[in-house]
């Protein structure tokens, strides 16, 4: 989890982020994506790829649920949808995905951020959760998913 950023100037006057990492994270595999009727809800699951194998269930919207099964499949749309269009807008900017890491949990809400490399240097921006796995997933060698600690504990 970022605890503290700062953002300084560099001699070009780009924002550089500088974050203190001061949380533990644990490497998630999106295993499935289920809807069970009569459930209006579709949830995502994750497991940890190893020690515990702790899971995560993360309900969200029928869209972002399609969004990331087909991009669990391989499969694109016949036009590209927002996550494809965003991804193929990194790649031309010879901008890689990192990781997607799960930072915290407040109310039912994930809160996520998206961790990137460009030719400037790393930079993350917040996210939802959703979107970062379509993104992640969506990866040449998908990016990997990170989750705090601090939120599986709270789950067990």
């Amino acid at each position: 989890m970022t605890d503290e950023s700062s953002t300084t100037e560099n001699s070009s006057d780009e924002p550089i982020v500088v974050i203190e990492e001061h949380e533990t994270f644990r490497v998630m595999n999106v295993v499935s994506v289920t809807y069970l009727l009569p459930d209006p809800h579709p949830e995502i699951n994750l497991q940890e790829a190893e020690g515990l194998f702790r899971s995560l269930g993360v309900t969200v919207a029928l869209a972002d649920a399609q969004a990331i099964a087909m991009a669990l499949e391989g499969r694109a749309n016949p036009r590209p949808s927002t996550h494809e269009l965003f991804v193929s807008t990194l790649q031309g900017l010879n901008v890689d995905v990192i990781a997607v890491r799960i930072i915290k949990q407040e109310l039912g809400v994930y809160y996520a951020e998206l961790d990137l490399m460009s030719p400037r240097g790393q930079v993350v921006i917040p996210c939802r959760l959703t979107d970062g796995l379509a993104i992640a997933l969506r990866q040449i060698v998908p990016a990997p998913v990170l989750c705090a600690e601090s939120v599986l504990q709270e789950h067990y």
